[in-house]
């Protein structure tokens, strides 16, 4: 728990507590009624911090996710773009489903350390010589080669990527992969991939 979760979790808890404390103060006199209001409340309270708590989860299964279309013409991807301004895809590696955030900056299919494990990969057998530059600073890079990488209809083999080192929130999903797409298109709040 980091401290902005900690600090808003105090934050929700004095709320909680001024808004129990304002109902007992209004029902005085009558504590069956007070206590049934109170409980109607903290369920209420105890709701809106989970659904907080968990706003990305819950956006994500309540928004479309990216659809294939395929075509005499080829195959085309099309991801809306989530809430937060980001895309957001889901390849199977190895298998097995992955969450990717599509990032254009990125050069390689970067694979958080929880990911690499869930498709196969030990992290900590891996040998991290190289290095990316981001926003948090300098990790620690390990080459890897995915045995199978699995877009809808579409399968690469061989596909090249790195595992982090550090701490990453979610795997990135760059240029190495992105480049395999004749056509990238991103219009009105869509990205559209198309090989």
């Amino acid at each position: 728990m980091t401290g902005d979760d900690t600090a808003q979790l105090f934050y929700l808890t004095l709320l909680g507590v001024a808004l129990l404390g304002s109902v007992l103060f209004g029902f005085r006199g009558r504590l069956t009624q007070a206590a049934q209001q109170a409980a109607v409340w903290f369920f209420i309270f105890v709701g809106a911090v989970l659904v907080f708590g968990n706003w990305d989860a819950v956006q994500r299964a309540a928004l479309p996710r990216q659809s294939i279309v395929t075509s005499e013409d080829g195959v085309m991807i099309d991801v809306p773009r989530s809430r937060d301004g980001h895309y957001y895809m889901r390849l199977a590696v190895n298998g097995e489903p992955v969450d990717f955030v599509v990032d254009t900056g990125a050069s390689d299919l970067v694979l958080s350390r929880d990911d690499a494990a869930r498709v196969g990969l030990d992290p900590d057998e891996l040998r991290y010589y190289g290095q990316a530059y981001t926003a948090n600073g300098t990790v620690g890079t390990a080459d890897v080669t995915l045995d199978e990488v699995r877009l809808g209809k579409l399968t690469d083999r061989g596909v090249r990527a790195v595992v982090t080192e550090g701490d990453l929130f979610q795997s990135l999903l760059g240029m190495s992969y992105l480049q395999h797409f004749g056509r990238i298109v991103i219009e009105d709040g869509h990205l559209q991939l198309i090989r």
